[in-house]
């Protein structure tokens, strides 16, 4: 498994990679070019395996001392194997490097591995809230020591 990062938005066959891998794992939401574009101080993790994007973490600044993890996802076929602990480690490793002291997400009930992916990784609720979709959303956020 081979694990890399960009601090913009990368090459085509990266980005086309991680678009497929989250209507995989987002049921067939898509993923916008422009969405990407409008985040300040993006950064995106992928975990590869031959070639094929099978995991990405991607996040960005909420403000000048908290990065917001956004967006991840391992294909159904990898889970279980650590990659999403990896990415999220890589992830916290860098954006402390970076300055930010604190990083914050939000997650669902439905998402239940991810929220106690979150939770292992010494995030705390700090509140919720209903979306305007309807759906109850969880903040957690971590401070980076």
């Amino acid at each position: 498994m081979e694990y890399i990062h960009s601090q913009e938005i990368p090459k085509t066959d990266v980005l086309n990679g991680i678009m497929e891998l989250h209507k995989h794992v987002f049921e067939g939401a898509e993923l916008k070019l422009v969405e990407l574009t409008e985040k300040k101080n993006l950064l995106i993790f992928v975990a590869v395996d031959s070639n094929r994007i099978v995991g990405f973490k991607i996040g960005y600044e909420y403000n000048d001392q908290t990065f917001y993890s956004w967006l991840g996802g391992v294909h159904s076929d990898y889970r279980g194997k650590g990659i999403a602990s990896e990415l999220m480690h890589r992830q916290h490793e860098k954006v402390k490097a970076l300055g930010y002291q604190k990083v914050r997400t939000i997650s669902r009930n439905k998402r239940r591995a991810m929220l106690l992916l979150n939770i292992k990784f010494g995030f705390d609720i700090i509140e919720t809230f209903i979306s305007e979709k309807g759906t109850h959303k969880i903040v957690l956020e971590k401070e980076l020591s």
